[in-house]
């Protein structure tokens, strides 16, 4: 049974001093056909981000593979055993880490098994994701809109 990740945002209050701007389960999670989930738990839509926007003001809305237009992501995959992804390319840089579990990325060249505590930087190339173990990874993504 998946586990909703919290998300714990900080802010600032009137005087300057940091603050719990909220403590909450995320905020928007999409599960594909095939059985993966998608925790949407953070967005922005510019570069340089803004420090001081409102958390529900962030990554609220429709779920999407990719940020916006000089904008980040940052999402929870979980990725339950025999599932995966097309192969797909997005113009962005992603850092992968495995949190929990394994899974293979697959390349047009070939593929390598990345495990809980590996870091994967995705650069824009084509690939797709396949948990061929027996229980449940868990990965987390940040997408950076990318040139």
């Amino acid at each position: 049974m998946p586990s909703i990740p919290r998300r714990v945002v900080t802010g600032h209050d009137a005087s300057g001093r940091s603050v719990f701007a909220s403590d909450d389960p995320v905020p928007a999670a999409y599960a594909t056909p095939g059985g993966t989930l998608f925790y949407e738990l953070w967005a922005t839509d510019a570069t340089p981000a803004p420090v001081d926007a409102a958390p529900s003001a962030l990554a609220d809305g429709p779920v999407s593979v990719t940020p916006a237009r000089n904008g980040t992501k940052l999402r929870v995959n979980e990725i339950p055993p025999g599932g995966g992804s097309p192969m797909h390319r997005t113009r962005t840089v992603d850092y992968g880490i495995v949190l929990d579990g394994e899974v293979v990325l697959v390349l047009d060249d070939g593929e390598t098994v990345l495990r809980a505590g590996d870091v994967v930087v995705q650069r824009g190339t084509s690939h797709r994701w396949e948990n061929r173990s027996g229980t449940p990874a868990r990965v987390a993504f940040i997408l950076i809109d990318g040139a």
